[in-house]
Order: structure tokens, then sequence, then C-alpha cells
């Protein structure tokens, strides 16, 4: 079982190969707003590249109601317990 630290990390690591930005930190409020390669497109590359490291699936409207990486690692413990 992972704490929501663990997934942040991982998280975090995802953000940085996805976004190509070695130097990006993310923390439980960050969102698109705050990362300047943060658009649309790397978005659905972001959940896709979640949903394939955890082994999840994400509803449409679930990720359309992603306000930021707090609720984004909240999904993602809440779909592995």
């Amino acid at each position: 079982m992972y704490s929501k630290n663990e997934i942040l990390s991982q998280v975090n690591t995802i953000f940085r190969d996805v976004l190509e930005n070695e130097k990006l930190v993310i923390k439980e409020e960050t969102t698109g707003d705050d990362v300047e390669e943060w658009d649309s497109l790397t978005h659905l590359q972001l959940v896709v590249a979640i949903e394939k490291h955890f082994t999840i699936r994400f509803t449409s409207s679930e990720i359309i109601n992603l306000n930021n990486v707090g609720e984004m690692c909240d999904g993602i413990l809440t779909k592995l317990s």
C-alpha cells in the first residue's frame, strides 16, 4: 500500500518525464496554471502515464474534475485501495 507522499513522489517523477523538465517540483496544490509546459495535451499524456504506472483507469468525469495534483493523488490512492 502506498502513502500519499509516496504517490506524490512517483507522480512528480512522471511529470518530469512527460513534461521533459528535470527540475520540476510539484506539490499537492500545483495546477496546470503553475506549470508552463502543462497544457490540455500534456494533461492527457500525464493521465495516461499515471494510469499505466499505477495500472489504474480514470473515468472521463474523474479526469475533468481533477483540480490539482493533490486531487489526482487522492484519486490514485482511492483506486489502489
